[in-house]
């Protein structure tokens, strides 16, 4: 692609790198990834895409912004109270880099949506804040070969993994089922200190880059996770279970909704 001088002076920081320079960043411009969330994770992901030049984001999110959202969820603003949080999220993106193209979802996912609008996009961010959600997302990841980022918070800690279907251990892989309902406890009745939802988010973001360029360790058969109040991070060993339900040796051929509402994202405090 051929660079004008405010495209070059826009991404020099990147184009510096010996890792990235002018083909790595070309590599960024002409990818899709697509934003699952748009509260605490979604908002820092979106944001730091947008900003990297990331060529198409779709972000997908059912919820009206909250007063309650804005200690953590960093790209909506008290203005924007009561207005959808897609259209609040691509405002900011597009203000931030009119360049990108941005589409929005404003809706909940289900078995018998998600695939079709995962389709389009090389990358998967889960930024959702519950476990019938998360599940989903990684049976309708493997089930189409999207390779995609897990994120988790609550109260003062977080965690991540990388999933390349049928290549590294997937969600279902580790943790099996969701658990039963109300049995685990969720950033909407646990609480969640604002800043730990920046600092996954912009792990997941850092993520999708180096997935983007092909550079480095991403963390794949790694789940990494971080205590804030001890600053302790911890990297755990994962593989993949050849029994899996999700994509071992007899792998899901359709995808089915959890126990709980899938994508629930009006319940989500991420």
């Amino acid at each position: 692609m051929e660079w004008n001088e405010e495209q070059l002076e826009r991404y020099s920081r990147h184009i510096l790198l010996q890792d990235v320079g002018v083909e790595g960043q070309e590599k960024i411009c002409k990818a899709k990834v697509l934003v699952i969330g748009a509260g605490g994770l979604g908002s820092p992901v979106a944001f730091y895409l947008a900003a990297a030049g990331v060529g198409e984001i779709g972000i997908v999110d059912g919820d009206m912004v909250d007063r309650s959202n804005l200690q953590r969820q960093i790209i909506h603003t008290t203005t924007e109270i009561g207005t959808p949080k897609v259209q609040s999220a691509k405002l900011k993106m597009l203000a931030l880099n009119p360049e990108i193209k941005v589409t929005t979802y404003q809706e909940m996912l289900y078995a018998n949506n998600i695939l079709d609008i995962i389709a389009p996009y090389d990358f998967v961010v889960d930024g959702t804040d519950n476990f019938a959600a998360k599940f989903l997302i990684n049976d309708a990841c493997v089930l189409a070969n999207k390779t995609y980022s897990h994120g988790g918070i609550l109260r003062f800690g977080g965690q991540t993994m990388n999933v390349k279907p049928y290549q590294s251990a997937c969600y279902a892989c580790v943790f099996d089922r969701p658990p039963p309902k109300n049995s685990v406890p969720t950033c909407s009745n646990a609480g969640i200190l604002g800043a730990v939802a920046g600092m996954l988010g912009t792990i997941q973001a850092t993520e999708i880059l180096k997935m983007i360029l092909n550079i480095g360790e991403p963390l794949f058969n790694s789940l990494l996770s971080f205590d804030s109040k001890t600053m302790f991070f911890r990297k755990i060993i994962l593989k993949k279970n050849p029994q899996c339900r999700v994509c071992g040796t007899n792998p899901i051929k359709s995808l089915s909704d959890y126990e709980e509402i899938a994508c629930d994202i009006k319940k989500s405090c991420s």
